[in-house]
């Protein structure tokens, strides 16, 4: 009985290791009347409610943070795949930004720097 339970333990452990940390591939970013949209790719292995890609931010150079995308479900069989927020304010004087994916279990990934164009 306690091999099968170690193998489980095991089984689960390597399922949340194969899903990595998120990644953000893509973003387009655009200015309207309204604020800023962001059009944001993400690539994650979702295994499931247990570990998915559940968010992004929009974040200034500094680390503030200036708009977050809260994502609702995993994305087993959607990858990767991109998801909108607008009206996002940027300071004057920012001409970039740093896009960030967050998954369940790992938090944040790596960081994608974003130029603003326009800027």
């Amino acid at each position: 009985m306690y091999i099968r339970e170690v193998a489980l333990v095991l089984c689960v452990l390597a399922g949340a290791a194969a899903a990595g940390s998120p990644e953000v591939t893509a973003v387009k970013a655009t200015q309207d009347a309204a604020g800023w949209r962001f059009d944001v790719t993400v690539r994650h292995g979702d295994t499931g409610w247990d570990h998915y890609a559940d968010g992004w931010y929009i974040l200034s150079p500094d680390g503030a943070e200036l708009g977050y995308r809260k994502l609702l479900h995993p994305h087993q069989n959607e990858q990767p795949f991109t998801r909108s927020l607008s009206g996002v304010a940027i300071p004057e004087g920012l001409d970039r930004v740093h896009v960030q994916a967050h998954d369940s279990v790992h938090g944040r990934g790596e960081v994608l720097v974003v130029p603003l164009r326009g800027r």
